[in-house]
């Protein structure tokens, strides 16, 4: 009983009584009391195992409860469900008859005081059905579809479930790239080749070798790979997690737009000069009343000087707003000047759509002076 006690209340006895000795990180994650868990992980890292890990431990650690194994796959979370199963049957003789097995398959784990571990599908149809759940755990997240995801979030609105996403990077593309990179309310961890003692220096450089730096980088370094010819490749450094009001000046910028979105990032200009970016507005075929209601009435606006119209229309409605200067060049310059001194700084989770774009912005062809308008 004190043993069963024990994997009850850490997680990371289940695979010590299973014969496993858990890496210093995987116990950190078993051990994490976060309600949304996000790592970004090498390949053999060791993920699934802590998937099935925490998948067994929600599953006994309350009756009734229902734990969801998601994969892009059928395959896959099968894989993962069975390491679930293998680590129930080592800790099994440590259970009473709540924790026994009352019916297994290769898709399904029901424990005797009623709670159910369920392989499925990385399929959005898959999901109709269940209600509650007390575990969501995504596998190889970076390949599930942006639908499924947003259709297992309302799940959770009840029960007050978990929601943990595993993977390694897949590009700079899909939700869990824009979760890892903007996302707010999530505890992070990653997890590069170097925090897994069973992956050697040797096999990386022979990874090197034959699949070069770029692959390496992503499968097992938790690159994000920026695509080539990006404006700004080093955008991601200006991302922050500070929690704390910024005093300065009000300041935010205007690019009108009808079927173009109308885009508008503000923030604060602090006294050292360092621009804050704390919210941005985007929308489509809005009218501009609209807008002008949306943003904050105290900022001094800078907007496109073609705009002439809109610009007296806002000042109509009460807002600060001044002609910019939308030279392409120098507005690269300048932002390129502000990250490599870094007097740029983007509140997480405050601009998903500048944090998208950024990661998209590239120039026309190599050697190119022209980027692309598409993602301006």
């Amino acid at each position: 009983m004190k043993s069963a006690l024990a994997a009850m209340l850490d997680p990371a006895m289940l695979l010590v009584r299973a014969g496993v000795k858990p890496d210093a990180w995987q116990a950190r994650v078993l051990r994490s009391r976060a309600s949304r868990l996000l790592l970004c992980c090498s390949r053999q890292a060791g993920k699934s195992t802590v998937t099935a890990a925490l998948a067994l431990h929600a599953a006994l650690s309350r009756r009734n409860s229902l734990v969801l194994l998601l994969a892009p796959s059928l395959r896959q979370s099968r894989e993962i469900h069975a390491k679930c199963m293998a680590l129930h049957a080592a800790n099994a003789p440590l259970l009473g008859s709540w924790g026994k097995a009352a019916r297994q398959t290769r898709d399904e784990l029901v424990l005797g005081h009623g709670s159910r571990v369920l392989a499925l599908p990385g399929a959005e149809a898959t999901l109709r059905g269940f209600s509650g759940p007390g575990l969501i755990a995504l596998d190889e997240a970076s390949r599930i579809p942006d639908a499924l995801y947003a259709a297992a979030r309302p799940m959770l609105a009840v029960s007050q479930g978990r929601l943990v996403a595993l993977s390694t990077p897949f590009g700079r593309q899909g939700w869990f790239w824009r979760e890892w990179a903007t996302g707010t309310a999530w505890e992070r961890h990653e997890i590069p080749w170097t925090l897994c003692p069973r992956i050697a220096p040797d096999f990386i450089g022979e990874e090197r070798h034959a699949l070069g730096d770029a692959w390496v980088e992503q499968e097992y370094a938790c690159s994000f790979g920026a695509l080539t010819g990006l404006v700004y490749p080093d955008f991601a450094r200006a991302f922050d997690d500070s929690a704390i009001v910024v005093p300065g000046e009000p300041v935010g910028g205007i690019d009108f737009g009808w079927r173009n979105p109308f885009a508008a990032v503000w923030g604060v200009r602090t006294r050292d000069d360092v621009l804050w970016l704390l919210g941005e507005r985007y929308r489509s075929r809005t009218p501009l009343f609209e807008h002008a209601r949306a943003l904050p009435r105290k900022t001094l606006w800078y907007a496109d000087p073609a705009g002439r119209t809109e610009i007296e229309e806002l000042r109509a409605a009460g807002l600060k707003v001044w002609p910019g200067n939308n030279t392409l060049s120098g507005g690269i310059a300048a932002v390129t000047a502000r990250l490599e001194t870094g007097r740029l700084k983007v509140a997480r989770g405050a601009c998903p759509e500048l944090a998208r774009e950024a990661g998209l912005y590239r120039y026309e062809a190599a050697g190119s002076e022209t980027p692309l308008d598409r993602d301006n």
